[in-house]
């Protein structure tokens, strides 16, 4: 995978283009599927088949099917201009027995079919404390057909616990996010919750995958389903490598893993759902259609 071309343009601040660290391999899943609890383990099973075949090293993890429980909501204005301009802004809340904790996390990132164009948005905030930037090459299956892949590149920045109020207008947004100052949109805009929807995230961190040559990926299964109308919407397969320098990956790890995430669409197709994304989902769901197309 080649750098962005304007490696040596540098943010506002004065940092250089991030580049990419992780890649992350999706396939989304059929809801309808994910019916009982024993169905992540089943499905986890035809998975290790699968990496056993292609000697891809696994790893189940000692208590990988402990279900984590997390809420979802995504904000957006009435004309979901943040999302057709290739924004996302979610909050997740993490539950632990039953409750939830006192920490959420707030993810804002720009995702984007073309690289160059990703890393060229100054995902970072102007906020004091912590923030985590990533910058992503989400692997995804071709959107009609089995067994193909396609990159979705995703510059996420992600705040713990920050003092932002979502409820208000863009304008809030734009003093954390100056980047969204670009998109042209009437002001005031008020945000909201997406379709009015919660989402319940149920997900296993279940083990993960051995490529070789020091390229491994944590893997995980999740199902998300609206929680005021216990509809499920949608379920995700994924796992996720983390890397120094892109081009330090050797190619027979990367190209082993590409071959695994091919196999696991084509030997088990009836899992297997096409066309969309998670959030793509979301939105979907609603009266009003998206210009995005993810």
């Amino acid at each position: 995978m080649k750098e962005p071309k304007s490696a040596e343009v540098f943010y506002t601040d004065g940092h250089p283009l991030d580049q990419i660290h992780y890649r992350e391999y999706k396939i989304l899943l059929k809801p309808e599927l994910f019916n009982s609890a024993d169905r992540f383990e089943e499905y986890w099973k035809q998975i290790k088949h699968i990496a056993k075949k292609l000697d891809v090293g696994v790893t189940t993890n000692e208590n990988g099917f402990h279900r984590l429980v997390r809420e979802v909501l995504f904000y957006d204005t009435p004309d979901y201009d943040l999302y057709n301009n290739s924004f996302i802004l979610r909050k997740r809340t993490f539950y632990e027995d039953g409750w939830p904790k006192t920490d959420h996390e707030l993810t804002f990132k720009f995702r984007n079919t073309d690289m160059d164009t990703t890393a060229g948005v100054d995902i970072h905030p102007l906020i004091e404390g912590k923030s985590d930037v990533k910058f992503k090459d989400e692997v995804l299956p071709l959107k009609n057909e089995i067994g193909g892949m396609r990159s979705l590149y995703s510059h996420n920045c992600v705040l713990i616990s920050p003092n932002i109020v979502l409820e208000q207008g863009i304008e809030d947004i734009e003093k954390v996010f100056p980047t969204l100052k670009k998109i042209q949109l009437a002001r005031p805009s008020p945000i909201s919750l997406v379709n009015n929807m919660s989402v319940e995230e149920v997900q296993v961190d279940v083990g993960s995958f051995h490529f070789g040559h020091h390229y491994d990926a944590k893997a995980t299964i999740a199902i998300w389903r609206n929680r005021g109308t216990e509809q499920s919407l949608v379920g995700e397969f994924a796992f996720q490598a983390k890397f120094d320098r892109e081009d330090e990956v050797h190619h027979k790890a990367k190209e082993l893993s590409e071959v695994f995430f091919k196999a696991v669409q084509t030997e088990a197709p009836d899992w297997v759902l096409l066309g969309t994304t998670k959030t793509a989902k979301v939105y979907g769901e609603g009266k009003k259609a998206t210009k995005n197309n993810e």
